[in-house]
Order: structure tokens, then sequence, then C-alpha cells
């Protein structure tokens, strides 16, 4: 990926010996039409793409017994645990419990060793168990999928390298509402916080610490 930054940015962290992967808040608000956050406007092709590179690092993370965490948006019905995020973003009441059209669905089937991780704010690190629970695991690589690269797919990245993670950004298993949205924070990213890969990259590196 191309720096735009200049000389001084966009060295590689590579990656450790014990990686997880993070699928972030892949869920229908996202993925469908008529979603409140629906990444189809600009390109209808992007939910689908997304699904699929999700899908595909998923199944390299499962074929080595590779962690893959989850995560999800769920507010109280009255969204008295959303403080300020849902002030700034009104659209997140489609993740409050009881909330008409079932947006916060995953989009992808979880598999029963799977872990599912609730969340309230962008970072799937913030108020959460997360780091350790990854901890606990040995891992000391986040692999990060899902939606968006903007918002929470960033947020997460720059929150495991500050908790001590190599955060690996996988390109086409992100997605955002225009490209030019998700290509300047993937830009961003790997200048900055993450190594930002592509997906073969993604699954030929989790399938090597197989056996």
């Amino acid at each position: 990926m191309t720096n735009p930054h200049g000389t001084g940015f966009a060295r590689r962290l590579g990656w450790g010996a014990r990686p997880a992967v993070v699928v972030v808040d892949l869920v229908r608000a996202y993925t469908e039409p008529g979603g409140p956050f629906f990444l189809g406007g600009e390109d209808p092709a992007t939910p689908g793409r997304v699904l699929d590179a999700c899908a595909a690092v998923v199944a390299a993370a499962r074929s080595i017994d590779v962690p893959v965490v989850w995560t999800v948006v769920r507010y109280a019905p009255d969204l008295a645990d959303a403080g300020f995020f849902a002030v700034k973003v009104p659209a997140l009441a489609c993740f409050a419990e009881g909330a008409d059209g079932g947006w916060g669905e995953l989009s992808l089937a979880p598999a029963a060793a799977d872990a599912l991780l609730v969340k309230q704010h962008a970072s799937s690190f913030a108020g959460t168990s997360l780091a350790a629970t990854l901890r606990s695991r040995g891992v000391d690589t986040v692999v990060v999928a899902g939606v968006s690269t903007s918002g929470c797919v960033r947020a997460t990245a720059t929150d495991a390298l500050a908790a001590g993670f190599r955060p690996v950004v996988v390109d086409e298993a992100c997605g955002d509402r225009t490209a030019a949205l998700h290509r300047q924070n993937l830009a961003d990213l790997d200048a900055k916080y993450a190594d930002v890969v592509d997906l073969d990259t993604a699954v030929g590196e989790l399938r090597s610490r197989g056996g």
C-alpha cells in the first residue's frame, strides 16, 4: 500500500506466533439493503465482497484452531448504556434490545467454539474483556475484519496496538459506505497503527501456523 504520510511511517509490525481473528460488527445493519448503516449505497458489490472475504478469513482460522471473536453492539431498550455515542449517531438505536428490524443480528453464523463479544462503543476493546480474553489464550496478533473501516474497524485496530497486540487489518474483509472512506482509512492505519494486508496474504499467514 502506498504510504501518503512520507518517510518515518509504515514500518511493518509483522505477525507473531499466536493470532486471533476479530470480526467487528458484521451484522445485517451493514450488509442488507435498508439497513441503517448499509455499505452498498455507492457500490452494491461491497457487502458481498466483505462477507465472502470475512468467511474466508474465518474458515482459515478455524482450520488451524485459531480463536475467532465476533463483536456486536447491544444497548438497553432506553439506550441508557449508550452514552454520547448514540447522541452523535442516532441510528445506533437500531441496536437497542427490542428494536425493530433485527439489524443487530450477525450476517454470518458463528461456530460453537467462537466467542461473541457485546460492546457499546466503536472499539472492541473499550469497556470489554477482549484484551484479557486474548491474553489468557496467549494471543499476540489480532487479525481485524468487519465493518466499518473508518469506524469500529479503525478503533479496534488502534486499540489493539495500544493494548500490546500486533494489529493486522485485512483489506477485502473490511468495508465502508464509500470506496474513498475505505481506502483513506486503510492508508492511515497502515502508516501508523497496523499492518494492512490483502486477503490472500492473511489466509496464507493463518494457514502457515497450522500444525
